[in-house]
C-alpha cells in the first residue's frame, strides 16, 4: 500500500511538473508571436496595406449598369465621408430601414447606386489563392479611415437596441454536433486552444475592445487579410455549426453585441494576427 501511495505521489509530481512546463512554453510562444507581430506592424512592412491600396482604388472605380464610383456611398457619416464612418458601425439607416455592418452597407451601395450586380462579388467575399476579394480590399480601406479612433456604435434607435439583444443571445447559443456556443471558447478568463489565448468576450473592458479594435486583420498563417465578417464564418465553421449566410442579419447581430462590449476601444487596423 505504502509503495502504491509513494508511486501516486510521484506520477502527480510529474504530471504537476509537465503541466507547468507546458505552460511556460505556451508563454514563451505566445512572447515569440507578439515580438513577430511587432515586427511587421509597420505599414512599410504590413502585408494588410497592399489591401489598403487596392480598396482606395476600388472605391473609386466605376463600376456597374450605372457606370459611377461608390464615392457617394453614405456609411453613416454622410455620402462618402469615411472618417470614423466604421467606428460606429453596425448602425441603423433609414433609407433601408436595416441595422447594416459595412459589408452589408458597402452590397446595398452597390446595388442602389452603381445597380452592380454582386453575385460575383459575394463568390469572391473571401480571397483565396489566384482569387481577390473586393469586399476585404474595400474593408481594409474604409476601416483604416478609422485608425486611431474609439469603438462607438449607435444603440440609442430601437432596431439597433434589437440587433444588439439578438447578437448577445446568439453569444450564448449552443448548437451543432459539438453543442458549442461562441461562450464556449469566449467567457472565461485563460482559456487556450493549442497555443492561441482566447479573449473573453462576456465582459466589456479591455479583452473585447483588443480584440475589435484589430479587425480587419492581416492573418499570417492564411496569407490573407480578413474582415470580422470571415472571422464569424470560420468560428461557426470550427464549431461545426452550418455555415452562416454572408452579410446576414445574423452575423450583423452578433457583431453589434461585440461592438458594445468592446465599447471605448481604439481602433488599429489592419492589424497582424496569427
Amino acid at each position: 500500500m505504502r509503495q502504491a501511495a509513494i508511486r501516486s505521489a510521484v506520477a502527480f509530481a510529474l504530471v504537476i511538473c509537465a503541466s507547468g512546463a507546458s505552460v511556460r512554453a505556451e508563454d514563451a510562444a505566445e512572447k515569440e508571436i507578439e515580438r513577430y507581430r511587432a515586427m511587421i506592424s509597420d505599414p512599410m512592412s504590413n502585408p494588410g496595406f497592399l489591401a489598403v491600396d487596392r480598396g482606395e482604388v476600388l472605391w473609386s472605380t466605376k463600376r456597374g449598369a450605372n457606370n459611377v464610383s461608390l464615392e457617394t456611398c453614405d456609411l453613416g457619416e454622410g455620402p462618402g465621408k469615411l472618417e470614423g464612418a466604421f467606428a460606429h458601425l453596425p448602425r441603423y439607416f433609414k433609407d433601408s430601414d436595416r441595422v447594416m455592418d459595412l459589408e452589408q452597407r458597402l452590397l446595398w451601395c452597390m446595388e442602389k447606386i452603381q445597380n452592380l450586380d454582386t453575385k460575383d462579388v459575394i463568390a469572391r467575399r473571401f480571397s483565396g489563392p489566384g482569387k481577390a476579394s473586393d469586399m476585404e480590399d474595400l474593408v481594409a480601406f474604409i476601416a483604416n479611415k478609422s485608425s486611431g479612433m474609439k469603438i462607438d456604435i449607435p444603440l440609442s434607435h430601437p432596431k439597433e437596441q434589437e440587433m444588439a439583444a439578438v447578437g448577445e443571445a446568439m453569444f450564448y447559443r449552443r448548437g451543432g454536433v459539438n453543442d458549442f456556443s461562441c461562450a464556449t471558447c469566449h467567457a472565461d478568463e485563460g482559456k487556450r486552444i493549442r497555443l492561441q489565448g482566447l479573449p473573453n468576450l462576456s465582459r466589456p473592458g479591455k479583452q473585447p475592445q483588443e480584440t475589435m479594435g484589430g479587425w480587419p486583420t492581416y492573418r499570417v498563417s492564411q496569407g490573407a487579410l480578413r474582415t470580422m465578417q470571415h472571422r464569424l464564418w470560420d468560428c461557426f465553421r470550427q464549431q461545426r455549426w452550418p455555415e452562416p449566410k454572408y452579410a446576414s442579419d445574423g452575423l450583423t447581430a452578433l457583431t453589434v453585441f461585440l461592438q458594445k462590449q468592446a465599447a471605448g476601444g481604439e481602433i488599429n487596423v489592419p492589424s497582424i494576427k496569427r
